[in-house]
């Protein structure tokens, strides 16, 4: 009902808007020119002022009954499979789930590179679809947390990192073999490790010449075919948000890319870190981490003009749909379906 406020109010105004006009350029009006020409450049604020409380409260009403889109379930490329889960309950949710096959043919990781010998790990910040489109892949989703890290909502300008910002990943981070971060001491980080030949783990550092990919999340949410209940007392982990996690199965074959959209009412609100472990269980997770969350969560895809196209609605500066730039990011090359034999 709030959400009607601000058109009932314009409604209003409108209404006294058509008196004035009408008053202003009746043929029997008695007012002078400049009588008239003040009275209509009132009558134009006003009018502003009505079209502004129109456009407000359509978006308004807009951010608080956009519809959930409709379940799906697809082959995307090679070896490479994407579910969208719509929910009511616990509250409106929009799931994503990709599911990659390790031993598809075509499948190839890249963790964003960065800089070894650099001040800051990331010389440049960079949204996920410009990360997509740089290097050519077909999927792409959120890394690692970083810093510095900033947001000043409602100054929705006000915040860091901007496209092209330098910026630290808190975890261990490596791309195709160079190693360009190491955890920093103030941040849990559990570590996935990708080899050239896609073998895929958690933690148990390889040697340093068998690194390929790496990227950190904070916490294992699911190790051993069970929650990890350790972590769940901790309140942004006790809150909904969005969560972006990456899953293994029991035999570390196939790779499960989960994200839930959040902060968007009646849309899809986001799910607890025990919730987010729940789910990925519930779609094959043996082993699990959660990556960076909030309005970093982002999943987008190579489209079929091969311009990137965003599969989740992601959540920056609290504009549904706008990306935010974040550090670094864990991206998948794979052949098209034509391809297949």
């Amino acid at each position: 009902m709030l959400q009607l406020i601000p058109a009932l109010v314009g409604a209003f105004l409108f209404w006294l808007v058509i008196l004035w006009w009408k008053r202003i350029f009746s043929v029997t009006h008695p007012a002078g020119c400049l009588k008239r020409s003040i009275s209509g450049f009132f009558a134009g604020v006003l009018s502003l002022v009505v079209l502004l409380l129109f456009l407000t409260s359509g978006v308004w009403y807009w951010y608080y009954h956009r519809p959930a889109p409709p379940e799906k379930h697809e082959v995307l490329f090679q070896g490479i499979e994407y579910t969208r889960d719509v929910r009511s309950e616990p509250r409106p949710l929009v799931i994503h789930v990709v599911t990659i096959d390790l031993d598809a043919p075509g499948i190839r990781f890249l963790v964003t590179p960065g800089d070894p010998d650099g001040e800051y790990d990331i010389p440049e910040a960079r949204t996920t679809s410009a990360f997509l489109n740089e290097f050519d892949l077909q999927i792409a989703i959120n890394g690692d947390f970083y810093d510095p890290w900033w947001a000043n909502f409602p100054d929705v300008w006000n915040y860091y990192p901007h496209v092209g910002d330098p910026v630290n990943v808190s975890g261990f981070a490596a791309s195709e073999g160079v190693i360009y971060a190491e955890p920093k001491i103030w941040t849990p980080h559990i570590k996935l490790f990708v080899s050239e030949n896609n073998h895929a783990f958690f933690n148990g550092m390889p040697p340093e010449d068998q690194i390929y990919n790496a990227i950190s999340g904070d916490i294992l949410v699911v190790w051993g075919g069970v929650k990890n209940t350790r972590w769940l007392n901790r309140s942004y982990h006790l809150q909904p948000n969005p969560r972006t996690a990456i899953g293994l199965d029991k035999s570390r074959r196939k790779m499960i890319l989960l994200l839930v959209d959040g902060r968007q009412p009646n849309y899809s609100e986001g799910v607890t870190i025990d919730e987010l472990a729940d789910l990925l269980l519930e779609y094959g997770a043996y082993s699990a981490i959660n990556m960076d969350g909030g309005g970093s969560v982002t999943l987008v895809i190579e489209g079929p003009d091969g311009k990137p196209e965003g599969l989740n609605s992601p959540i920056h500066a609290r504009i549904p749909g706008l990306e935010r730039p974040v550090a670094n990011h864990l991206g998948i090359y794979a052949l098209p379906i034509e391809s297949q034999p």
